[in-house]
């Protein structure tokens, strides 16, 4: 039996957060943030879970006029954080101009000298894509609850609102492109219009057409296995004692308010209290659909 076939998931969060230690290495992460932009590199820096993907998805479409000849959409704007434990060159040509790559790391964090598009999502939505990414993957399916999942690793982390109060510095930066997730699904044909914009690709009707057939969650979910992770599956499964059978599809149902039913109360009003302690003195604003109001202009 190989080390593959003996390999299982984590059935707490405990051991997957053990295991998820292995995830990256040191000298591969700290290489994608030593890396040194051109003035037209594109970065969509985003929280996990908040519209990453597709933000990847749109840039690279405007930028070949729709082309989908890739493996993983990873494969042509690469996580520039992963790249090198992946195998990718980061300072390699890519397939069309601008280089576009992606992050989580924040925009105080990311390397500095290109243009970065930032997309937020209301906090509890994030937290609940967040586990349905993780169930099955880094975790056996059913074994680790959204409770427990958000108390010991989620809310511990604070990623989205560490994103917020970063982008919040860098908002009316000429080279920062800040969006909501929500405002992306209210209107679609507006944010390609602004991304085209931003990142200096001439917008024709056909293109734009294009763009918006081939970024409609529909398109996406037809093509799932071009969003799948599968190069951070294949690279990084071992790493972490996980067998590699597991799905990292990034391709869900991009609902808006879904976490209304199926996140907690009290975690709920644990988010709320975060916004209220920390992120209200730091802005200035009372909720994040306040923030989404500031940012739709």
């Amino acid at each position: 039996m190989t080390d593959q076939e003996r390999f299982t998931r984590p059935t707490t969060i405990q051991d997957m957060q053990e295991r998820m230690k292995a995830f990256s290495t040191t000298e591969g992460w700290q290489k994608g943030l030593d890396y040194k932009p051109d003035p037209t590199d594109v970065f969509i820096v985003t929280p996990p879970k908040c519209g990453t993907t597709w933000m990847q998805q749109i840039v690279h479409g405007l930028r070949t006029r729709g082309s989908m000849d890739f493996d993983e959409i990873t494969r042509v704007v690469p996580w520039i954080n992963m790249a090198h434990d992946t195998g990718i060159d980061i300072y390699a040509p890519q397939v069309a101009h601008p280089r576009a790559f992606k992050t989580h790391s924040t925009m105080d964090e990311v390397p500095k000298g290109g243009k970065y598009i930032a997309v937020l999502r209301e906090p509890k939505d994030a937290l609940l894509s967040h586990y349905y990414f993780f169930e099955g993957f880094f975790f056996e399916k059913g074994s680790i609850d959204i409770e427990t999942f958000a108390k010991e690793h989620h809310l511990p982390g604070r990623a989205v609102f560490k994103h917020i109060t970063a982008l919040w510095e860098y908002r009316n930066d000429k080279n920062v492109l800040p969006l909501c997730f929500e405002n992306m699904k209210a209107d679609l044909p507006r944010t390609v219009e602004r991304v085209a914009e931003f990142i200096g690709i001439p917008l024709d009707d056909e293109l734009k057409e294009i763009v918006i057939r081939q970024s409609d969650i529909k398109f996406m979910q037809a093509h799932e296995n071009q969003f799948e992770d599968h190069i951070i599956r294949e690279k990084r499964s071992a790493a972490m004692r996980l067998p590699v059978d597991g799905q990292l599809s990034k391709v869900r149902d991009g609902q808006v308010g879904s976490a209304k039913l199926s996140v907690p109360e009290n975690i709920k009003q644990e988010l709320d209290e975060i916004w209220k302690n920390e992120i209200t003195p730091k802005i200035g604003l009372n909720s994040y659909e306040d923030l989404r109001k500031e940012l739709m202009h």
